[in-house]
């Protein structure tokens, strides 16, 4: 089953990727509802065009309606909102995410959701440096890999239709993997990557760096510009694995540190070598 476009689609959290949902969704020809916070957002996207409509109430008709939702929210608070409103589902709809941690939520949900409502987890690999429906962008699909997440809960009917929303969105890759190697994969890719550009960006605070440096600083610290609530509660929603991986990177730091201080430079280059080599396999073909 894939999604088209008699599915009645709502969107849970309108920020930066439940808004670049909603404007893909909505040039494909879907009809796209939404519930957030803040009312400025839902002006603001049913003016741009990104929704049909919106309420920044729990609303028991749209919720009601939706035969597929798509959850953009912070973990805790996505658990605590199926808790508070599941029993407004439809019996049969399909529910989503784009959580970057899925062990510390999925079995949660799958334990407490009802019986005739299935939850499908997903999560993007995409986003920009800045927040808000206003910033909204759905090139920052194009390129990026989405991820799948099932478990033995879940149907062929529910992944399927999972991974024709990541076709929809036009990622370059769709794949799956467990909650556990997903938490595995995205502590070293995503995690490690942002620890490494905020403790990069507080090492020095030398006045004027800004006024010397070259691209190479400015493409290895972009992430560091980050939304500390989010972020933080990712990391520690993910502890062990990120831990494990912050190890595994400081032992390879070391590694580099000692070739420098010892002058090593035929292992410097080895590990230089490496690297350019791992690096290809890494670059975007749009």
């Amino acid at each position: 089953m894939k999604l088209n476009k008699n599915h009645n689609i709502l969107i849970v959290g309108l920020g930066l990727i439940g808004g670049s949902y909603a404007m893909r969704l909505k040039k494909e020809g879907f009809t796209v509802k939404a519930i957030t916070r803040s009312q400025s957002s839902i002006d603001y996207a049913v003016e741009n065009g990104l929704i049909d409509e919106g309420s920044t109430e729990i609303d028991k008709r749209l919720i009601g309606e939706a035969d597929f939702i798509v959850f953009a929210l912070y973990p805790h608070i996505f658990i605590r909102w199926i808790e508070e409103n599941q029993h407004l589902f439809k019996s049969g709809a399909i529910i989503t995410d784009v959580t970057g941690v899925k062990c510390s939520i999925v079995y949660k949900i799958q334990e407490i959701l009802r019986e005739d409502v299935e939850f499908i987890a997903a999560h993007p690999m995409a986003g920009r440096e800045v927040y808000g429906v206003e910033n909204s962008d759905d090139s920052i699909f194009l390129g990026a890999n989405y991820i799948v997440v099932p478990t033995e809960k879940n149907t062929p009917e529910a992944i399927e239709l999972c991974r024709s929303l990541g076709e929809i969105l036009q990622f370059k890759t769709v794949t799956e993997l467990s909650p556990e190697k997903h938490d595995e994969m995205i502590a070293f890719l995503s995690q490690l990557t942002h620890c490494i550009a905020v403790s990069l960006m507080c090492a020095n605070d030398t006045p004027g760096l800004e006024h010397y440096t070259g691209d190479s600083f400015r493409d290895l610290t972009r992430i560091a510009r980050i939304n500390d609530d989010m972020w933080s509660e990712l990391f520690l929603s993910n502890r062990e694995a990120l831990l494990a991986e912050m190890e595994s990177f400081m032992t390879t730091f070391n590694e580099m540190y000692e070739c420098v201080k010892n002058n090593e430079r035929e292992k410097m280059r080895e590990m230089m070598r490496c690297s350019t080599q791992r690096r290809k396999r890494f670059d975007k073909i749009v």
